[in-house]
């Protein structure tokens, strides 16, 4: 197979047009675009903010008994304040694909033109992992986490949530969750990249594991059964990811073909 030299000088022409500063405005733009799209989810979504809050209270009312009133206002402004911050944490996850996109147009012009050709799959799959991990903290997470939890209230002891702080732990942990199941697209673009290897992958698994435990440790609240919750999934999408690489990362005859100047 013959070099790829239209490749090889585009990027070239890429890099000698791009400076520091252009790099930087480039992503000053991009990051304008992603804040403007978070406005606007934030506009439409704060109309529907009582029944995103009743939604997002559904976990933790399904683990209390029937009729029981889980939630108190601790100060009087609470209730405002945290409507605003529920929509807010939820016009970002619904701007998600947007800014997935705008992340994927600022390294794009690092890559070739084939490998650019994978813009619109690759968004629609991190979106696509970015709610399955939002859906199974919500679906599994919470249910199984709560009523735990909820055991220890019995005898004298009384459960009472804070509204504001129920709601921003909820919506924090989805967003976690579905950060952290975008491991496999992350792998892949860096797989493409030839920065990740599926032989490096294995060499670093204890580590990957150790940092993965630190990593759920830092995004849960301080308690072994959420961290778990966490860490479990991910060592499996770190497990499918080496797959990933070895099925679609960069070969080392990709990196001969590639790096040939146009003059050569």
């Amino acid at each position: 197979m013959a070099p790829n030299r239209d490749d090889a000088a585009e990027q070239l022409n890429d890099d000698q047009v791009m400076p520091l500063t252009a790099h930087l405005e480039e992503l000053r733009t991009r990051l304008v675009r992603s804040f403007i799209a978070i406005g606007v989810c934030f506009a439409v979504v704060y109309f529907f903010s009582k029944e995103i809050m009743l939604f997002l209270q559904q976990p933790v009312l399904a683990a209390f008994p029937p009729g029981a009133t889980p939630f108190a206002l601790l100060r009087l402004p609470e209730g405002f304040f945290t409507e605003l911050k529920a929509s807010l944490l939820v016009a970002v996850c619904v701007a998600m694909p947007y800014i997935l996109f705008q992340v994927w147009k600022f390294i794009a012009p690092g890559l070739y033109p084939r490998e650019r050709k994978a813009t619109i799959p690759l968004v629609v799959f991190a979106t696509i992992f970015f709610f399955v991990g939002a859906s199974f903290a919500y679906y599994i997470v919470f249910p199984l986490g709560f009523q735990f939890f909820l055991n220890y209230a019995e005898g004298s002891v009384i459960a009472s949530l804070s509204l504001g702080w129920y709601l921003t732990f909820v919506v924090k942990l989805i967003m976690a969750f579905g950060i952290a199941f975008e491991l496999p697209v992350i792998v892949f673009v860096l797989g493409r990249l030839g920065l990740v290897s599926a032989a490096a992958m294995r060499k670093g698994r204890k580590i990957a594991i150790l940092v993965i435990f630190a990593g759920a440790a830092i995004l849960t609240p301080p308690d072994v059964v959420t961290q778990v919750m966490m860490a479990g999934p991910m060592i499996l999408l770190y497990e499918g990811s080496i797959i990933i690489v070895r099925l679609f990362g960069k070969k080392p005859e990709d990196f001969t073909l590639e790096d040939e100047s146009p003059a050569s």
